[in-house]
């Protein structure tokens, strides 16, 4: 069964903390994996309710770092 839109997913998603640590902007990690600023912010800001797994696995590439790193389980 799938939670509705407005339901939290319990999962978060750590982008904003991964790149503050690389240095690195949203922008320039939009150039790198060719998503859009649109999409990363949606993800970046726990709004996203799914994500490629070529995306993903972009994303970890252009960070190095682990989808554990990237995506972590909260308690609500």
């Amino acid at each position: 069964m799938t939670p509705p839109a407005d339901e939290p997913t319990g999962i978060h998603c750590r982008l904003d903390e991964l790149l503050a640590e690389r240095d690195m902007t949203l922008t320039r990690l939009s150039e790198l994996v060719g998503v859009s600023l649109v999409n990363l912010s949606v993800l970046k800001n726990d709004r996203a309710k799914a994500i490629r797994y070529s995306t993903l696995s972009a994303i970890c590439r252009a960070l190095d770092c682990e989808v554990g790193q990237l995506l972590v389980i909260v308690d609500d």
